[in-house]
């Protein structure tokens, strides 16, 4: 739409989906770079060539060219590779019985269920992993991406948390009219968590975290409203004046009175004076996840809100 961007966020799949996507290189480049990936294809040894989870996940060949490439992707420097990085993350997991351009055993797309029930579900179902190219696939990936050019302005995206977003962007103090944020939601999900193995593919654990581990500002719902309110307090040197914030929210018990109440008095923390200019509420319907744990909770309503805030 012609906005300049900026963006920051703690999560490395954020960050590096964002990049890409804000700063994307040539197609040329990146089928140059993948051409050289392929041509320098070796194998290793890797302990998660034996691990259960990762042999029902993966044919034996597409891991070790998933392990390849992890290695290999200097994505937090490159642009090229942070642009690989991206689409292999979306390759990584998802309904591969639906779709041909999946590296892995059928798992849902959107989250990367946990290796012991995985690993469950794939022996009831009786399912091996199919045998995928990882190179030809993220070929086609590049194609499908570029049919349309990418946008001419770029973006900026940095790594960290965005409680000190105003340290971090400081060259843009007083610039930005408008910020969209969507912040975990309210005892429902850990997005760390419930993304374990695309950040472990961006150089993380190979195993997920726990969200209950010494951290409580996703389950407890004062630390929570505290956790939001220091992010309004981070990011408010950055905004103009007159600034609007849109906002989606959910929660397992979260209603949109309840909603709106925190979202206010956290930003009347932050800003002089708030004022909500627009209210609603989405159902959130057929989740892939319930295909998969068909009495998994969650939310069943988000909540998007327009504020003004006057500096």
């Amino acid at each position: 739409m012609g906005h300049e961007a900026l963006g920051v966020d703690v999560n490395p799949l954020a960050v590096c989906v964002s990049r890409a996507k804000s700063k994307a290189p040539s197609i040329g480049a990146i089928r140059a770079r993948l051409d050289d990936l392929e041509r320098s294809f070796v194998t290793t040894v890797d302990p998660l060539l034996s691990d259960e989870f990762f042999r029902m996940c993966f044919s034996e060949t597409t891991l070790q060219q998933i392990l390849f490439i992890r290695r290999e992707l200097d994505w937090r420097n490159n642009a090229v590779d942070c642009f690989l990085a991206a689409m292999a993350a979306g390759c990584l997991h998802g309904e591969s019985h639906r779709s041909r351009r999946v590296f892995s055993n059928r798992m849902p797309r959107t989250i990367s269920t946990k290796p012991s029930y995985s690993v469950r579900w794939w022996r009831q179902h009786g399912l091996l992993p199919p045998e995928r190219d990882v190179f030809s696939i993220l070929r086609e990936e590049a194609d499908f991406r570029y049919v349309s050019a990418p946008p001419i302005r770029t973006g900026h995206v940095v790594e960290g948390d965005s409680r000190l977003s105003s340290e971090l962007l400081s060259d843009w103090e007083g610039k930005v009219d408008v910020v969209l944020t969507s912040p975990p939601y309210l005892d429902v999900t850990h997005f760390r968590e419930d993304q374990w193995l695309r950040v472990w593919f961006l150089g993380g654990d190979p195993f997920p975290c726990s969200a209950t581990e010494g951290d409580d500002r996703h389950s407890n719902p004062d630390n929570y409203w505290n956790f939001l309110t220091e992010t309004w307090l981070g990011i408010a040197p950055l905004l103009k004046r007159r600034a609007r914030i849109v906002i989606r929210i959910g929660g397992k018990k979260l209603s949109l009175e309840a909603a709106q109440l925190g979202l206010q008095a956290g930003l009347e923390r932050a800003f002089p004076f708030v004022n909500c200019l627009s209210s609603s509420t989405s159902d959130i319907r057929n989740g892939q996840l319930r295909s998969f744990r068909p009495n998994a909770e969650g939310t069943r309503r988000e909540f998007d809100f327009v504020f003004e805030a006057v500096k």
